[in-house]
């Protein structure tokens, strides 16, 4: 284990002992029924995640009355019926050793009535900026309610086996609404002065305690800062959390942020890993080490995580993405396979940004997550032989998928290295991290003995010589040139050559303000062009997901980007100026130096009918299909090629 010796460790929570300091942080699912009933793929994929060597894994967010629902299947506690279904979850995860905390929690605000079935409550009647819902006030008939429901949930997750609850006090729920005047503005004794508005956490602390008595475990998950506007801050909840420890709280995890500053919660690639360790470190400091302290936020680098537990900044690690991209993260850094860990490389598309649609949650690089229950990597298929025609991501991952259901893989690229439009992808702002996607999947194929060929077309001699049983077409595809008059002009360039290093002037205009093209635009700005932005459409960025375009717009807006939506271009002079229409009306933008298109991409099928022709059996997966995002070829090419 070397420098990672720490880690594995075992820590004490209360009377809870933990086989090491990995946490897996609760993360929404939306795997659940209806009715938040647990299911087996619920069970599934809490289980692949205690087998691959998590110390404590803490259960979703998890309400405790009906109108405290934040999604559609997220699970519940609100009732005895839902007992067995916890109990049968607990009782998978200890068979790997791994202890199981319940988070209880109530979504107050944060909620939509479509989804509660009942009127939003709060403690002050504000709407949440995000989902809008006007909440009612709540009575102090109201807040006994909800007080005592914290306990029943506390003493269903008892009955369940469980063992420790956490008190979901962060991310602007119901709880951290009291606690903080940006949504509390209460004048009776729950409102007011700080004390008063700590008053309704701590009173459902007690009675939690009360319920499930001094020798069992609560934790409480706190928001450290709330990046907003008359929000919690750093020492505002130093001081809470030392009332917390007065109050019996036997752990303390670390996170921060609201729904209105959603991406300090979950936070994309342009926010740096480890956002709160450094608050974490103030609040064990200022509770004096008396009870064990859990640092989160987009740690992923084992080196970090070490140092961070060696140097007593936190006495635990969560991991909630990083176990998402590889449930086996513990296991791996704990048998010494450091460059086998597949790592997050926090782009949001699978989990967070599906959950915010309220959809069930996977993730880009794992398209395993949520299908554990339909698929067994260890189960061998009968062998073949099998060739994949295209290095991209969906092709390395149909090769790794194939090699590890046990067939004999040929892998074809045409260019000199792997990797398809990840080698494009990583170059733009913020996200060289999808590097770490393509080097796990590039070390993957000399892992598995995938045969690679790279330089080399899979042309009918190539198939005619290996004889495969199945292929796979994993071509992609190629930037769209509009039928625009004067596209042809040698001062216009496409977004991937621009990013490779193709030279450009000062004066800049970008055809396309999808995500390529707003990418490209922050990238020459940051080397000293002036950039304008053309859309057709109402808005640009709309294949960007929610927390990560927020960012994106706030650094385009602050760097000086032109965007003109609702904008159709029609020419391109031989001087470089460009003909466009907005409402109607005719205009032209002169003086351009630049003009890069970015608008789209369009399916490489050009294999196809050879492979026709061959008559052998054949599949398309990705962007040879219809061009989407790399999720969708990672996730067909898993599919595709588990089935084989």
């Amino acid at each position: 284990m070397g420098s990672y010796a720490k880690l594995f460790e075992p820590v004490k929570i209360g009377t809870m002992e933990v086989k090491n300091r990995f946490v897996m942080a609760p993360m929404v699912t939306n795997y659940c029924q209806s009715d938040g009933a647990v299911t087996d793929r619920f069970i599934a994929y809490h289980s692949a995640r205690a087998k691959g060597g998590v110390g404590l894994i803490v259960v979703e967010a998890t309400y405790v009355h009906p109108c405290g629902k934040g999604f559609s299947n997220e699970v519940g506690i609100y009732k005895d019926d839902l007992v067995d279904g916890l109990r049968k979850l607990v009782n998978s995860v200890h068979e790997y050793g791994a202890k199981i905390a319940i988070q209880l929690y109530h979504s107050g605000r944060q909620s939509y009535t479509t989804v509660t079935g009942t009127p939003l409550i709060a403690p002050s009647p504000i709407a949440c900026p995000v989902c809008q819902g006007m909440p009612m006030e709540m009575t102090k008939q109201d807040i006994d309610d909800m007080i005592e429901a914290f306990g029943e949930g506390a003493r269903r997750a008892k009955e369940a086996g469980c063992d420790a609850v956490e008190i979901h006090g962060a991310h602007g729920y119901l709880i951290n609404q009291f606690l903080s005047a940006y949504s509390n503005t209460r004048t009776d004794e729950y409102g007011g002065s700080f004390e008063a508005r700590a008053k309704f956490p701590l009173e459902v602390v007690k009675r939690v305690r009360e319920t499930v008595g001094s020798d069992f475990p609560v934790l409480y998950r706190l928001s450290s800062v709330e990046h907003v506007p008359e929000g919690l801050t750093i020492e505002d909840t130093a001081e809470f959390s030392k009332m917390l420890v007065a109050h019996g709280i036997d752990a303390i995890h670390v996170s921060g942020g609201v729904y209105q500053s959603a991406a300090m919660i979950i936070q994309p690639a342009a926010i740096p890993q480890g956002v709160y360790v450094d608050n974490a470190a103030a609040i064990r400091e200022a509770i004096g080490g008396q009870v064990p302290v859990i640092a989160v936020g987009r740690l992923k680098d084992p080196d970090m995580m070490a140092e961070i537990v060696e140097t007593g900044k936190a006495d635990m690690i969560a991991l909630g993405r990083a176990l998402l991209a590889d449930e086996d993260l513990p296991a791996k850094l704990q048998a010494g396979k450091v460059t086998e860990i597949r790592k997050c490389i926090a782009c949001n598309q699978g989990c967070i940004d599906r959950l915010f649609e309220d959809q069930d949650i996977t993730c880009l690089g794992n398209p395993l997550v949520g299908r554990e229950w339909q698929y067994d990597l260890g189960k061998k298929a009968a062998k073949k032989r099998v060739v994949v025609i295209g290095g991209g991501p969906g092709g390395l991952e149909a090769a790794r998928v194939a090699a590890l259901r046990g067939h004999e893989v040929f892998l074809y690229e045409t260019k000199s290295q792997l990797g398809g439009l990840l080698n494009c992808v990583v170059l733009a702002p913020y996200k060289d991290e999808f590097g770490e996607l393509k080097d796990f999947l590039v070390n993957q194929m000399e892992k598995l003995g995938v045969h690679v060929s790279t330089g080399q077309a899979a042309d009918e001699k190539v198939i005619d010589r290996v004889k495969p049983d199945v292929i796979i077409m994993a071509t992609g595809s190629r930037p769209i040139v509009p039928p625009i008059p004067g596209i042809a002009h040698k001062n216009i360039k496409n977004a991937e050559e621009i990013l490779a290093g193709a030279f450009f002037e000062k004066e800049v205009v970008i055809i396309g303000g999808g995500a390529v093209g707003c990418e490209t635009a922050e990238f020459m700005t940051d080397r000293g062009a002036n950039v304008t932005i053309l859309e057709m459409l109402d808005d640009v960025a709309n294949d960007v997901g929610l927390l990560e375009k927020a960012l994106l717009m706030e650094r385009l807006n602050e760097k000086g980007v032109k965007i003109e939506t609702k904008t159709m271009v029609k020419e391109i002079t031989g001087a470089g100026d460009i003909v466009v229409q907005r409402d109607g009306t005719d205009d032209t933008i002169k003086d351009i130096n630049t003009i890069v298109l970015a608008a789209g991409y369009q399916p490489e099928k050009g294999m196809q009918a050879l492979l026709e022709y061959k008559k052998i059996p054949f599949f398309k997966i990705g962007d040879c299909v219809d061009a989407r995002k790399v999720m969708d070829a990672m996730y067909e090419a898993f599919v595709t090629a588990y089935e084989i």
